[in-house]
């Protein structure tokens, strides 16, 4: 099954984590390819360390060099662009190694409204998609090209936003 969380508010990431949590329950393996986010350890790095001590069930591979074109991005676009790419080669290597039963790339979306990968390279990885590998794609913007392929697809709507308050991203909630 293909499952898309995508659109301008929060949660989209924070959602996919949720169906994970839920996969590992079921002692499923979940692997996830975060394409934009950068070196900074999250919530979620955290807890896949911590996983990773006891089992293998809980994969995350950052691929993403940090937020692109923003304010403190001293990358060449190419830099990201390459560790992008690289990304979608381990998404289809993970995806047909039928190790992990839940595929989470992470801010794909984005990574394609950057022009950082093609939709065709992305496609050409859920095409092949085994029946019984589950793949959830977040971020915003989700190509029309994706959510035709996909089995389900959410759009989160900011309706009010902290940030907008001048409230900083919060450990443990935000990141």
């Amino acid at each position: 099954m293909i499952l898309i969380n995508t659109g301008n508010g929060k949660g989209k990431t924070t959602a996919a984590l949720g169906v994970a949590l839920r996969a590992l329950g079921y002692g499923k393996k979940v692997a996830m390819i975060q394409f934009i986010k950068g070196s900074w350890e999250s919530g979620e790095d955290i807890f896949g360390k911590e996983c990773d001590i006891k089992s293998d069930n809980f994969l995350v591979i950052k691929k993403g060099k940090g937020f692109v074109g923003l304010p403190g991005d001293i990358l060449p676009f190419e830099e990201h662009k390459k560790a992008a790419e690289e990304g979608v080669r381990k998404a289809e290597e993970i995806i047909g190694s039928k190790k992990y039963d839940l595929v989470i790339l992470d801010e794909i979306n984005n990574a394609v409204g950057l022009k950082l990968i093609t939709e065709k390279s992305v496609i050409d990885v859920l095409e092949k998609l085994p029946e019984d590998i589950d793949v959830i794609l977040t971020g915003r913007n989700a190509p029309e090209s994706f959510i035709a392929l996909a089995d389900t697809v959410t759009e989160m709507k900011e309706v009010k936003h902290a940030f907008a308050k001048g409230i900083k991203a919060k450990k443990g909630i935000d990141f």
